[in-house]
Parts: structure tokens; C-alpha cells; sequence
């Protein structure tokens, strides 16, 4: 069982050029832009989130100690410092790797970690687990390491130790493991031989030890009764998979594998798949065939259940040459990002905006030595360069000149009425109210003609269905020259889970509230009990805008009247 990864420093700089597919069916990428957040940092090379509604942020450094910080990003303490750990500095792919939390870590308090160290000459990838402090939910318990896996890599060779994990919906682990090291997986084959861990996408039970071992095996794990293949393996034919992730919506699977010396590739499996498939490597690098000097020609010439990847790029100027696997974009602040799946390279400052049909597009934001990303709770994605965490943030490239003040619907029998008020408007040439059973595909339902009013208007839209299943709403705002924006995303129902009524933090003179229930309406008093704001939402749920201009410093208090009562929440003008 053994494993390679390749993260940032990846072979000597060789040009790089990109296979890229014009966006087609889909609308205009927003232009993103890493915004500075956590500085200081030694070797960052994974962000996480606890999923404990605490809303903190893990930031692990590679030579073994891993920071927390707050929703604020404002730093809260160390976590642990994980002994064991090889790691010499930039450049060394060894080290704490990646961070996992347990889904049900609010109650059992398990975390796990993988790494790599060296002892006499033999480099080893470790799963261990952990476990926090019961007293101090900012403090892991460091004597409460149990061992779960350990790999030793042949040859003595140091790099390619893949290093992400991810519980799966499922509840399984699942583990990428890099090929084991050296160029064309040269002695060895790993990634294509079923007898080794390295070069795989593994899944296993951590929740069920089966003596000797700290796990056991899913039943439904795809190899269990072929004696060829380890029953830990999900996937074959990886070469170094340094970040992968589930998109936190759909389920979905997206694989950054980074490639040899001419192809780097994004794979992509459907939520659903039962695995045992082959992505490849070495046989393939990206989909160009391997016939590199050494490599012997695969036999069979493709391998059984190949699966080719869904984006990649080549070495030259336009690309890079290390793809950094990224994130779906689940958040709520940039309704535009939503849906988009956000990869980059390490070296070029290039960054793709990617759908799952292979469309992308790509811009040249993104920060030189991009280590990794991650992502928050509320969706919110960051990315690790150097010693530096940013913030992941989208800016219009050619605002409506429309401002929004609401967006919310209320439920009836046969109808949903969705209603909208904007503050100001000009040269719009329509709004276009769009539907979705899944919050990612949506579709037009109807669309309605603008007043251009310069003092805005209020806007009505009945959209008659019978469909008892939940339905999401968005509003696309169209200029005349065909500029066009999105509102946040609004639903007919909501999870009990969800707060009634959410606040977002101010940003400037303007301030969300998310009214995730019906409410007849709200208003907001400040510590006088003043009303300096009032709204009727005619028993609407939905997004409201507040216009916090001219407001003094100090805390208010938001009152939403829901016909049976009132529900309350305090905030904060700094």
C-alpha cells in the first residue's frame, strides 16, 4: 500500500499549453479574484472546515502544526502539532498533508490526518486519527493518535503522496493516494497494478474496525470479489491526485490529477457511480497515450473501464504545469460563481472556471505557488500561495444598472408568486425569472418588461405549477446590450435545519437578510428602539437588501412578524 503525490513544486518548469473549450449553453464566467485574508503562514496546504456549525476555518501547515481561526478569519489558537511529520521546506513533498473531520464530529470529536515521513531510508504515507479535547473544543487531545493505515513506497522515492481526504456521502473515507513517485511510475506500475494501494482512489470503513485492522471494508467497494485488485480500492490509474473534492450539493466527484511532463487533468465521476473505473495513468497522461521512453505499451492497449478526464491542459504558455484540484462553488455570496467547479495551476497564475460538461474558462488571477483550496461552511471557497490563505471572490465584469432590493415568492395551491423591487433602473431590457428542481440547472419560466422607473419599481410573477417537490427561484436581470446578472437563489420550502431568518454581515452601505420562512414582514430597531427600518413581505420568504447608509455604529435588533408571533435577531454596525 503506497503513495506519491506531486503538490507545488512539480518538475522543472517546462511551457504549457491548455486544450480549452469555449463556453457554450452556459452564461458568462464571473472574473474572480483572490483576495488576501490569513498572512504569516508557514507552507499552508490544506483549508478545512470542522462541518460542526462553528463555522471555524483549519489551516494545516505542512511542517505538522494546524491553526484555527474564526468565521472572521481572526486566529483562535494552535489545534495540535503533529509529531512524526518529515518535512525539510519548500520543495519537500513530504509532511501533514491533508485534514478530515468525522461527520459526526459534533458528537464523537474524531478527526482524521494524513502525512508522510521517512525513517531509514523508507518514506511511508500514514492515515492516523485523532481526537479533540473534551474540555476545549480548540485543542485536539495529542496522545489520542490511533493508527488507521500505513503505506510504505518502494524504491526510496520521496514524492507523489497524493494527500487528500474526504468522507464521501456514504460515510465511507476515501483516500487518494499518489502513484508512489519517479517519472512514468518507473520501476514499479503501481497505479495500474491491483495489487498495490498507490495510485487509487480508496474508500474504507472507519466507523467499523475488523481486527487487526482499524477499518473495514465496504461491502459495496467495487474489487472485493476480484482477487487481483485490494478490496480497499475504489478507482485505479491515478498519478497524483493532490486535491480532489465532493461538490457539497450534488455529490458529485472532481479529481485533480497532476500529470508527468506534458498533460495535467481534472477527472469527474457523477454521484451515483459505483467506481471501478481506471483513470488512466500510466498508460495515459491525460489522454494523450504514454509512449515515453521506459513505458512499456499497456497491455491491453486501453485499460479495462478507462475513463478519460473531463478537462485538461497542456505544457506551454497558456497553462501551467501542476493542476491544483479545487472546489464547486456552493456559497451564496456571489450568486454568479454558483455552480462553477474552480481549478488552478501551480505555477502559471492561471485559474479555469469549469462545468461538468467540459466547457471552461480560463483568467489569470490567481496567486503564483497556489498550493491548494479550500472550503467554509457557508460554502465560501479560499485558496493557500506561499504563506498566504485568500478569499476566493467574484466581481461583475459589467454590472446591470439595476439595484436590487428584494427577491422573495410566496406559496399557494396551484402558484408561486414571485415578486421583486429594485431601487433604480436604466437601460434594462427585460428580467427573466428562472426555475430549477436542483439549484444547478436552471430554466426560464417567464419573463417580465422592466419600468427603466430612475426610482425603481415592484415587480409580480406568478408561476403556476402543481409539483410538490421543492423549487428553486433565481432572477437574471438582462441589459440591453446583453449584460446580465443573477439574484441570490430563493426556494419555495426550506430544511428544518435552516435558520428562519439569516443575516449576512454588512458589506459597504448594504446588508442581506435571508428570510428562509414565510414572513408578513420586518423591520429593524436600533438600541433606542427606534424603527430606522420597516418592509411588508405579504407572508414572502426570500432575500431582502437593506440599505444601511447613514446608520450609526451600534447594535440593532431585526424583527420578522410571521402572523403567529415574532422572530428576532441582534447584529452589529461597526
Amino acid at each position: 500500500m503506497r503513495k506519491t503525490f506531486t503538490p507545488a513544486l512539480k518538475r522543472s518548469v517546462v511551457l504549457f499549453s491548455i486544450l480549452i473549450c469555449i463556453l457554450q449553453g452556459h452564461g458568462q464566467a464571473p472574473t474572480i479574484v483572490f483576495q488576501q485574508a490569513i498572512t504569516g503562514l508557514s507552507n499552508p496546504v490544506d483549508i478545512v472546515n470542522a462541518g460542526d456549525g462553528s463555522h471555524r476555518i483549519f489551516v494545516v501547515q505542512q511542517a505538522g502544526t494546524i491553526k484555527i481561526y474564526n468565521q472572521a478569519l481572526g486566529f483562535i489558537g494552535d489545534f495540535i502539532t503533529i509529531p512524526g511529520v518529515t518535512f525539510t521546506g519548500t520543495g519537500d513533498e513530504r509532511g501533514l498533508l491533508s485534514l478530515v473531520f468525522h461527520p459526526n464530529y459534533a458528537t464523537n470529536r474524531f478527526f482524521y490526518i494524513w502525512y508522510a515521513s521517512t525513517t531509514g531510508g523508507i518514506t511511508s504515507v500514514h492515515l492516523d486519527r485523532y481526537q479533540t479535547s473534551e474540555n476545549n473544543a480548540n485543542l485536539a487531545d495529542p496522545n489520542s493518535k490511533q493508527a488507521i493505515l500505513s503505506i510504505d513506497k518502494p524504491g526510496g522515492f520521496t514524492n507523489h503522496n497524493g494527500a487528500k481526504l474526504n468522507f464521501g456521502p456514504d460515510g465511507y473515507l476515501y483516500v487518494a493516494t499518489g502513484d508512489g513517485g519517479n517519472g512514468d511510475d518507473l520501476p514499479f506500475n503501481n497505479a495500474q497494478n491491483g495489487n498495490s494501494l498507490l495510485g487509487k482512489m480508496l474508500r474504507i470503513d472507519v466507523n467499523t474496525p475488523n481486527p487487526p485492522f482499524a477499518y473495514s471494508i465496504p461491502p459495496t467497494n467495487p474489487y472485493v470479489n476480484d482477487p487481483d485488485v485490494l478490496d480497499e480500492i475504489w478507482a485505479l490509474g491515478l498519478r497524483n491526485p493532490w486535491r480532489w473534492s465532493f461538490d457539497k450539493l450534488t455529490n458529485d466527484m472532481w479529481i485533480g490529477d497532476v500529470g508527468q511532463g506534458q498533460r495535467e487533468e481534472v477527472n469527474f465521476r457523477p454521484a451515483g457511480n459505483t467506481g471501478g473505473i481506471n483513470y488512466g495513468w500510466r498508460c495515459f497522461e491525460g489522454t494523450r497515450v504514454n509512449t515515453d521512453a521506459g513505458v512499456p505499451p499497456c497491455n491491453p492497449a486501453t485499460p479495462p473501464n478507462y475513463v478519460p478526464p473531463i478537462f485538461e491542459y497542456a505544457h506551454d504558455a497558456n497553462g501551467g504545469v501542476t493542476v491544483i484540484g479545487g472546489y464547486v462553488y456552493r456559497g451564496s455570496e456571489y450568486p454568479s460563481l454558483y455552480g462553477y467547479y474552480i481549478t488552478g495551476d501551480y505555477l502559471r497564475n492561471h485559474v479555469w472556471l469549469l462545468h461538468s460538461d467540459g466547457t471552461s474558462d480560463r483568467q489569470n488571477s490567481a496567486p503564483t505557488s497556489l498550493f491548494t483550496f479550500g472550503e467554509a461552511e457557508d460554502g465560501t471557497l479560499y485558496a493557500a500561495a506561499g504563506s498566504t490563505v485568500y478569499k476566493i471572490v467574484a466581481i461583475a465584469q459589467a454590472p446591470t444598472p439595476v439595484k436590487l432590493l428584494s427577491f422573495t415568492l410566496r406559496q399557494s395551491g396551484d402558484y408561486n408568486e414571485i415578486r421583486w423591487k429594485t431601487a433604480m433602473e436604466s437601460n434594462v431590457r427585460e428580467f427573466s425569472i428562472q426555475s430549477s428542481d436542483d439549484a444547478v440547472n436552471f430554466a426560464s419560466v417567464g419573463k417580465v418588461s422592466p419600468s427603466n422607473q430612475q426610482n425603481g419599481a415592484s415587480y409580480s410573477f406568478l408561476h403556476f405549477t402543481s409539483a410538490s417537490k421543492k423549487i428553486y427561484y433565481r432572477l437574471q436581470t438582462i441589459d440591453n446590450d446583453g449584460t446580465f446578472d443573477y439574484s441570490k437563489i430563493i426556494s419555495t420550502s426550506s430544511r428544518n435545519d435552516v435558520d428562519p431568518i439569516k443575516l449576512y454581515p454588512p458589506a459597504g452601505s448594504s446588508m442581506l437578510v435571508e428570510l428562509n420562512a414565510p414572513f408578513n414582514g420586518i423591520r429593524v430597531i436600533n438600541m433606542y428602539g427606534q424603527t430606522v427600518f420597516k418592509q411588508a413581505t405579504g407572508n414572502a420568504s426570500g432575500i431582502i437588501y437593506l440599505n444601511t447608509a447613514g446608520w450609526k455604529k451600534g447594535v440593532y435588533i431585526l424583527i420578522g412578524d410571521n402572523g403567529a408571533g415574532h422572530v428576532t435577531r441582534k447584529f452589529l454596525i461597526q
